[in-house]
């Protein structure tokens, strides 16, 4: 519905990815805001954003104070660039830092290395 508000066509997003991706991130959060309502636990959804502009899309909480880091991106393949807010976040957030996942439009489950993660977008419908 939003894509339709914002009069977001296929053709726009072949030109300026960047709507896109912001329709994206807000869909995204907006099912791991569901996942949380039904999830044995509280888990709080934050965000994560420095001075230097490196930010995480989504960082999950649970009740011991332990991260989940979540990046979402539009694209079918990842970039070491793409890793960049999640590297920082676990840097910060040491021990209490449990997982980072970039989740993508490609189909294959990747180890990225130092507990990060490329992870099918489709996963979060039990794909």
């Amino acid at each position: 519905m939003l894509v339709a508000l914002l009069d977001l066509g296929a053709e726009e997003v072949q030109l300026d990815r960047t709507r896109f991706d912001n329709v994206l991130e807000t869909f995204v959060l907006a099912e791991l805001l569901k996942h949380t309502t039904t999830a044995e636990g509280d888990y709080r959804l934050l965000h994560y954003r420095d001075a230097d502009q490196v930010e995480v899309d989504v960082v999950l909480e649970n009740a011991a104070g332990q991260l989940v880091g979540v990046e979402v991106k539009a694209a079918a393949t990842v970039k070491p660039s793409d890793l960049r807010g999640l590297k920082k976040l676990a840097s910060l957030a040491g021990s209490q830092f449990k997982l980072g996942v970039l989740l993508y439009d490609g189909a294959e489950t990747l180890p990225l290395g130092d507990g990060i993660w490329a992870v099918p977008m489709s996963t979060l419908w039990g794909a």
